[in-house]
């Protein structure tokens, strides 16, 4: 039996490569790490039956945290995404099936090696989408 986790947020709109050019990226899960993990498929919130993480295009199974409790989210983190998925997709706007922008985080280490992080960019308000649209 097959295990879907659905991002909060769209592959077609945030990562368009992926399902376009099926473009593999760095995945990794920010929290949950001593969890126990299992196979899953990843799915956007769009309309669209192509918005997924294509594993087997990818020739990678997928492997994430177990969910135990679905009132504590899992976080995940693409990385090394590129310039390219910013500039196809932009930041803003209105998008696909009225997807938001999601929130942009750089993690670096500091002088000391700790990891730090700061926002980059907040996640698309509904209120800007809709002044955009003229409402």
């Amino acid at each position: 039996r097959e295990c879907w986790y659905m991002i909060d947020n769209s592959f077609m709109t945030s990562l368009p490569d992926t399902w376009g050019l099926h473009q593999r990226f760095i995945l990794f899960p920010i929290n949950k790490w001593n969890e126990e993990y299992h196979r899953v498929f990843l799915g956007g919130l769009t309309c669209d039956s192509k918005d997924f993480y294509n594993s087997e295009a990818h020739s990678n199974a997928i492997f994430l945290p177990v969910m135990k409790n679905r009132r504590d989210p899992l976080y995940i983190g693409f990385f090394h995404t590129g310039a390219y998925q910013e500039a196809i997709s932009g930041y803003g706007g209105v998008k696909h099936c009225l997807q938001p922008s999601p929130k942009h985080i750089l993690i670096d280490k500091d002088k000391e090696g700790k990891i730090t992080t700061n926002v980059f960019a907040p996640e698309q308000s509904s209120e800007s989408m809709l002044k955009i649209l003229g409402f």
